[in-house]
């Protein structure tokens, strides 16, 4: 359980990256099956030569900068689909990361990584772990949320929702494309370092499939905690990548086959797909709806209309608003008829001297 609450709250950095490109931009990137494996061959090729983790850590964040700028740079400047770059891009990136590494598989078992003070203190598995994870995910989490609100960001967010309209605007919307790729892919190659060092070595096939972990988190966490602001979207998908982490666990403990797992994460992306338009979600209580159903009460409390004092005949239909009494016994008006007509109607029918 421990273990895969770590794994969890590690892959939430790759959540992060998946709801930048996805939810955010509105751009499907591929890129980050390649990515991923140039974050963990990065890292653990620099370790292995003595250089300090902490730095080959920061050094495979700006490998995944690059790839994420190649996708955006195919795209942008050389017209081709954002799909087809982000495949041509890991493609190539299979090649790179074998130069990296040298060979298909780095061992990092007797090398010093960034969790080497974690186990040696015999913290990994246990609350303390979870702990330092949590709060490092947390940090990032309200990084791209300040991020977001700048005003480049809103600007990223812009160029996901009407690109159209935002170029009409003067936002070079190429910059910002490139930007939220690179980004993006930064922080998936920052998962990837850490997940290498985490169970010990690089794997030439590690990212394999990987986009279909980081959507899945990213749609279960949505479902679950809803997407109406910049929070709780960026929340969902940091959590998602927990839950997702929590059904394989619990999956491979009621006795599911290995070989199955791929097979588990296509469903679960279905599943979470298929629920919120079958309005199951909508029956079961979540955050989401509580944060509505509070959302809606305190409009209804500022509503002058409910004020103490206001009163509405029966039948009455259309009551402009500061409309408080109608005179009862106003044998000229037909049931049904709204207050703005009967009104409309006495204006114009003056009484006779």
């Amino acid at each position: 359980m421990f273990g895969a609450l770590e794994l969890g709250l590690i892959y939430g950095a790759m959540a992060l990256g998946v709801y930048l490109t996805f939810k955010v931009l509105n751009f499907p990137d591929l890129t980050v099956d390649g990515s991923f494996t140039t974050g963990g061959a990065t890292a653990a090729s620099l370790i292995i030569a003595g250089v300090n983790p902490f730095l080959a850590t920061l050094a495979a964040i700006g490998a995944g900068l690059i790839a994420g700028y190649i996708t955006g740079l195919l795209h942008t400047k050389g017209g081709i689909d954002g799909l087809l770059a982000g495949i041509l891009t890991m493609i190539g990136l299979w090649s790179i990361n074998l130069r990296i590494m040298g060979k298909a598989n780095l061992p990092l078992l007797r090398e010093e990584t960034v969790f080497t003070p974690l186990r040696e203190n015999m913290w990994l598995g246990t609350w303390v772990s979870i702990a330092v994870l949590l709060i490092f995910t947390l940090i990032l989490k309200f990084a791209i949320d300040w991020f977001l609100t700048t005003d480049l960001g809103l600007a990223i967010q812009a160029n996901g929702n009407n690109r159209q309209m935002i170029r009409s605007l003067g936002v070079n919307t190429d910059n910002t494309t490139m930007l939220t790729l690179a980004l993006s892919n930064g922080f998936v190659a920052l998962c990837g370092a850490l997940i290498a060092q985490y169970q010990g070595f690089s794997d030439i096939s590690m990212g394999i499939g990987l986009i279909l972990v980081g959507l899945a988190s990213v749609i279960l966490g949505q479902a679950v905690f809803g997407s109406r602001n910049i929070f709780m979207a960026s929340l969902g998908a940091l959590m998602g990548s927990v839950i997702y982490r929590l059904i394989i666990f619990l999956a491979l403990r009621a006795g599911l086959d290995t070989n199955d797992m791929k097979l588990t994460t296509a469903l679960l992306v279905v599943v979470a797909l298929l629920l919120p338009r079958w309005g199951f979600l909508k029956r079961v209580p979540s955050l989401r709806s509580r944060g509505n159903r509070a959302a809606s009460g305190s409009a209804a409390a500022d509503d002058p209309a409910n004020e103490a004092g206001a009163q509405v005949p029966a039948g009455t239909v259309d009551v402009p608003a500061g409309t408080v009494d109608v005179p009862a016994g106003n044998s000229d008006v037909p049931a049904g008829t709204s207050a703005r007509t009967t009104g409309t109607a006495a204006a114009s029918d003056p009484k006779e001297d």
